[in-house]
């Protein structure tokens, strides 16, 4: 059950508004793999002793299952798809920061339309391909988190300097701040894809598991994603510089 806050002012510039969006969109990694642990009919309580007992057999359980700890019992979420919903959760890392978060807790990441996340996934691709200084090819393969959303959100649409293209520094400050403060996350405004709009979620109970869409393979060219292909359609479309 998602849980959602009273409405009301946060700040001068942060707005607590009720957002429903029938759906929603996440693009990952295809190559993720599933949990079975959250997919399972285990209790969540029972989560941290199976945990301990296959470990035994299989020393990697703990970095394929993540960091339990990071999320609190009564915020797990368990059953078919939950791997989806937990994994940014429980896989976060301070190596890895985003826009509203140091790495140190996770944030579910979501578009209004496909065409948006995708977007937003191209940009954070091109910055990894450039500093690893990839080949040109078709190199990397996503799919789509198809979800919704139903509750109360942080809009941060009158606070340009939380969405500057490049400088994370106030926006992690200010996710950070909002989390701490019983948020249950933020919309805004994309930065990536003009008239688009995102999620970033704080907690896995917030809003109902995802199911999996299409999936897509991206195109590097050396310098940056010029195209995206559709693998259940074949469909290949250009991306803009």
């Amino acid at each position: 059950m998602a849980r959602c806050g009273e409405g009301g002012v946060v700040s001068e510039v942060v707005i607590r508004v009720r957002v429903t969006w029938p759906q929603t969109f996440r693009v990952i990694r295809s190559i993720y793999p599933p949990i079975d642990l959250f997919e399972d009919i285990a209790d969540p309580h029972d989560w941290e002793a199976l945990v301990a007992v296959e470990e035994k057999t299989n020393p990697r359980i703990r970095f394929e299952i993540g960091e339990l700890g990071k999320v609190p019992l009564a915020r797990r979420v368990s059953g078919p798809g939950a791997s989806y919903l937990m994994a940014p959760f429980v896989h976060c890392s301070t190596l890895r920061p985003g826009r509203f978060t140091d790495g140190s807790y996770g944030i579910y990441y979501a578009g209004n339309r496909e065409d948006v996340a995708v977007a937003e996934t191209i940009h954070h691709h091109e910055q990894f391909m450039r500093a690893t200084n990839e080949s040109a090819g078709w190199t990397s393969h996503f799919r789509v988190l198809k979800g919704s959303v139903d509750c109360e959100l942080d809009d941060i649409g009158d606070a340009p300097n939380l969405l500057h293209p490049a400088d994370y520094g106030p926006s992690r400050m200010e996710g950070s701040r909002l989390r701490s403060t019983g948020s249950n996350g933020l919309v805004w405004d994309s930065v990536r894809m003009a008239g688009g709009r995102c999620i970033g979620i704080f907690w896995p109970d917030v809003i109902p598991i995802p199911v999996q869409g299409r999936h897509y393979c991206y195109h590097w060219n050396g310098s940056r994603v010029d195209f995206v292909r559709e693998h259940d359609t074949g469909f290949v479309r250009s991306v803009t510089g």
